[in-house]
């Protein structure tokens, strides 16, 4: 594992001595905490730019997002020692993110999880989305905005503005779509992301983010032996092509309580309970406690190895955990890293799934004239 303590300047020079003697030109070249190049993330995807955009803040953390996907890509927060761990998974090019097919890092749209069949209805009109997770649409389907290029302004060194305008019947859903996110990395070591979209034609909006966390700082470890808490008494189980039935169970009693803090490989193989069966471990939506208030703890990861505690606070009713179990070792990212099953815990905020067709839960639904917000910070200290 690479762990940087200052800006680190690569200095890769060419040196051909030729006949006259003369060398060429040094070629420099500026990375960041997290050892990345912003050179490998300038590209073109049909005349839009690429780029890595860097945040520090006054403790010296670091947050390197790029807009393609709206992705963040590396995480640096200190750990007990004082030094900065890098803290999800992701790649170190933009090559890898393009020509592999994954959500690390990436903005979520228009809408996170999954809708039944890939089947809404707005306003009265039914929608036909692409399907591509067991005959549902799953995170916007298969051209979602994790592979759309935002337009990127950073205002300051600790903050980030991205914008895309999503065209009516782009991936099946209404309307145009104008969306805003705003990332800042604070002073107390957290990121906070502020959602906003607005619509010319009733439509459903659900954006999260989709960060691999792995709080060890070597993305090689596994995430079941860090503590997990989530502030829910009950959470939306699923059947076993991970649609919501659309009942809510109390989480008492199962291998779903994190109200207290619980190791999550001490009950993750405990496929006698057919949720952990269907799901291959957690990758459930928990309705959280907290309604909606950002001042409350909707959950809590902490790593004994780094001591590095990660609080996770959002205005959504529910929360998605996933522990990687369909990471399979075939992606290689940051520091050669191997990807396997269970290396990585995702943390996103969100309605509940399938929740167009279910009326009875929060409702997606925005209308012209209306302006959808939602807010998810995640924050980083030492315990």
């Amino acid at each position: 594992m690479i762990k940087f303590n200052q800006f680190v300047i690569l200095l890769v020079i060419i040196a051909v001595v030729g006949c006259t003697g003369k060398k060429k030109e040094a070629v420099v070249k500026q990375t960041t905490l997290s050892g990345l190049s912003k050179d490998d993330f300038k590209s073109e995807i049909n005349g839009d730019s690429i780029d890595l955009y860097v945040l520090t803040n006054a403790n010296g953390a670091e947050v390197t997002v790029t807009n393609y996907g709206g992705r963040i890509v590396s995480v640096m927060v200190p750990g007990r020692d004082g030094n900065l761990e890098d803290v999800v998974l992701g790649f170190d090019n933009i090559d890898d993110y393009i020509a592999t097919d994954n959500n690390f890092g990436a903005t979520i749209g228009r809408y996170g999880n999954r809708i039944a069949n890939g089947k809404i209805e707005v306003d009265g009109v039914e929608y036909q989305l692409p399907q591509n997770n067991f005959g549902h649409t799953l995170h916007g389907g298969p051209e979602g905005f994790d592979k759309k290029v935002f337009d990127a302004v950073q205002p300051d060194n600790q903050t980030l503005v991205l914008t895309y305008l999503s065209p009516d019947g782009e991936a099946g859903f209404p309307g145009n779509l104008d969306v805003m996110i705003t990332m800042t990395l604070t002073d107390d070591n957290a990121i906070d992301i502020q959602y906003e979209a607005e619509t010319d034609k009733e439509t459903i909006v659900n954006l999260t983010n989709h960060s691999y966390f792995n709080l060890s700082g070597d993305a090689n470890n596994s995430v079941l032996n860090d503590e997990l808490t989530i502030n829910a008494d009950s959470f939306t189980p699923v059947d076993d092509t991970f649609m919501t039935s659309g009942e809510i169970l109390p989480v008492e009693g199962t291998p779903m309580d994190f109200r207290e803090s619980n190791i999550i490989g001490e009950r993750i193989n405990d496929y006698d309970y057919e949720q952990l069966k269907f799901g291959d471990g957690y990758d459930h939506n928990w309705v959280l406690n907290t309604a909606g208030d950002i001042s409350e703890v909707a959950a809590t990861v902490y790593s004994s190895v780094t001591g590095i505690f990660l609080e996770v606070y959002t205005t959504e009713p529910g929360l998605q955990v996933y522990t990687g179990n369909f990471l399979n070792g075939t992606d290689i990212g940051k520091y050669g890293a191997v990807y396997n099953k269970r290396n990585a815990i995702c943390l996103e905020s969100q309605k509940y799934p399938d929740s167009p067709n279910k009326t009875e839960w929060p409702s997606p639904l925005v209308k012209p004239g209306e302006t959808y917000t939602s807010r998810c910070i995640y924050k980083f200290s030492v315990k």
